[in-house]
C-alpha cells in the first residue's frame, strides 16, 4: 500500500531474480487515485551513498565536497567519505514505476484503503477505486507504507519544515562541486534551529532551500520572505528565475513506530519509523529496510522490516531533540560547535547512521555537556504524550 519510495523500493526488490528455490512472487501495488490529495508532493531525496550507487542513473546531482556557514559568515568546506546524492521523486516514481509495469509478476491498483486486517493465511485490503467501487484483496502479506495520520505518543517531537526554489540565475553563482549543507545566516527561532541549504546542479542552478526544526510549520508567504532575504541579501543570487518549488513538513520525534501492527501486516517508510529523528533523512533507511525485508521474504522467513536505525542513535536523537525543544542548547551554535571540533567524516557518519562508538562519545563530548546530561537524566522520566495529526 503506497507507491512512493518505500513501496517502490520494496517491490522493486521483490521481483528481482534470486540465487533462490523459492519464486519471485506475485504482488499487487495499491496506490491513491490521480489527484488525491493523500498523494504527496513532488520533492527532493537527499543521501549519502557509495560510487557507483544502485540508483545513480536516476540522480539529478552529486557533491563530494560540503560546506558549512556559520551566523558571522566564516565558512567551512570539507571533503566528503562518501557522495551525497539528490534524487526527484518525480524521477524515481517514474522510472521505478515503469520497471514494475515491465513485470508480470506485479499489478497496479488506484484505490484509496479504508480498512487492513488479518484473515486465516493472510490479510486482507478493503478499498474504494477511483470510480467509487468497493475493492477488497487479499495477500499472503501486506506492506503498509501510507503515511501515518498521527505521530505516535512522544516525549518531544518536532516538525522539521521547509520551502525551496529550484532557481536559474542569469551568471554563473554556484560551484556544481560543492554543496551547502547549512548556511545558519537565518533568523533562529526560540526553541529549534533554521539555516538554508544549497544544493548546486550546474553553475546557473541550484536547489535553495529554507527549513527549520520548529514546533510547527510556517506559512508561504512567510517562508517566502525568509527565501527572497537570502537570495537578495544574505548570498546575492543577482536575477534570477524560480523554476519549481517543493514544500513539506517532517516528524521530529521520539516516539515509536511499530514495524508490525498485524500477524501478517508490516508498516515500512516513515510509517515504519524510517525518518531519522535529528535530521529528518529517510531515503537510505528505507532502502536498507526494505532490501532487509525483501531477503526475509525469498528466504521464507517472516518479513519483518528492521529497525532503520540503531538503539544509540535513536537516544542521541531523543536527547538532542529534548534539548532542543527545552530551549537548554541553541541549534545554530550546537551544529556550528559539532562541525567545528569535529572532522567533517565523523559528523557525516552520523549524521548517516554509520558511526562507530568512538565517533559518538567523540561527538557527545563537543556537545554542551550539561544541558545534554540533563536532558538525558531527564528522559526516563518524562511521560510519552499523544502528538497532534502528522501534517
Amino acid at each position: 500500500m503506497g507507491a512512493g519510495a518505500a513501496g517502490l523500493s520494496l517491490a522493486r526488490r521483490l521481483t528481482r531474480p534470486q540465487e533462490s528455490s523459492n519464486a519471485t512472487p506475485s504482488l499487487i501495488l495499491v496506490e491513491p487515485p490521480a489527484g488525491s490529495s493523500v498523494r504527496s508532493a513532488s520533492r527532493t531525496w537527499c543521501f549519502w551513498d557509495d560510487d557507483p550507487g544502485e540508483y545513480d542513473d536516476l540522480v539529478t546531482a552529486s557533491w563530494r565536497h560540503m560546506r558549512i556557514t556559520n551566523r558571522d559568515g566564516s565558512s567551512t568546506t570539507a571533503a566528503l567519505p562518501r557522495a551525497y546524492k539528490m534524487i526527484r521523486s518525480a524521477d524515481f516514481l517514474q522510472h521505478i514505476g515503469t520497471e514494475l509495469r515491465d513485470r508480470t509478476e506485479v499489478r497496479s491498483l488506484e484505490a484509496t484503503v479504508t480498512a487492513v486486517r488479518d484473515v486465516p493465511g493472510g490479510a486482507e485490503v478493503s478499498g474504494v477505486d477511483a470510480a467509487g467501487r468497493s475493492v477488497r484483496l487479499t495477500g499472503r502479506w501486506v506492506f503498509d507504507s501510507r503515511p501515518p495520520r498521527e505521530l505516535p505518543a512522544a516525549r518531544t517531537a518536532l516538525l522539521q519544515h521547509f520551502r525551496g526554489w529550484f532557481v536559474t540565475t542569469q551568471a554563473e553563482r554556484f560551484d556544481p562541486a560543492v554543496a551547502d549543507l547549512m548556511d545558519f545566516r537565518t533568523g533562529q527561532p526560540d526553541r529549534g534551529l533554521s539555516f538554508v541549504y544549497t544544493l548546486p546542479i550546474s553553475t546557473r542552478q541550484a536547489l535553495v532551500e529554507y527549513t527549520e526544526f520548529s514546533a510547527a510549520p510556517l506559512s508561504e508567504a512567510a517562508y517566502d520572505s525568509a527565501l527572497d532575504h537570502y537570495v537578495r541579501r544574505v548570498r546575492p543570487l543577482g536575477p534570477f528565475v524560480a523554476t519549481a518549488v517543493e514544500q513539506g513538513v517532517i516528524p521530529m520525534t521520539d516516539g515509536f513506530f511499530p514495524r508490525q501492527v498485524g500477524r501478517r501486516v508490516f508498516r515500512i517508510g516513515v510509517a515504519g519509523g524510517a525518518t531519522r529523528p535529528s535530521t529528518g533523512y529517510a531515503f537510505a533507511a528505507i532502502q536498507r529496510q526494505s532490501a532487509a525485508a525483501a531477503r526475509a521474504l525469498h528466504a521464507g522467513r517472516t518479513p519483518l522490516p528492521t529497525m532503520p536505525h540503531t538503539a544509540r542513535h535513536r537516544l542521541m536523537d531523543a536527547v538532542m531533540l529534548r534539548a532542543l525543544a527545552t530551549g537548554r542548547v541553541g541549534g545554530a551554535a550546537f551544529f556550528e560547535e559539532l562541525f567545528r571540533r569535529n572532522p567533517a567524516e565523523r559528523v557525516v557518519r552520523f549524521l548517516d547512521g554509520a558511526s562507530s562508538l568512538r565517533d559518538e562519545w567523540a561527538i557527545g563530548l563537543s556537545t554542551p555537556v550539561m544541558p545534554m546530561l540533563r536532558s538525558l537524566a531527564e528522559l526516563p522520566l518524562l511521560p510519552r504524550r499523544k502528538a497532534t495529526k502528522c501534517s
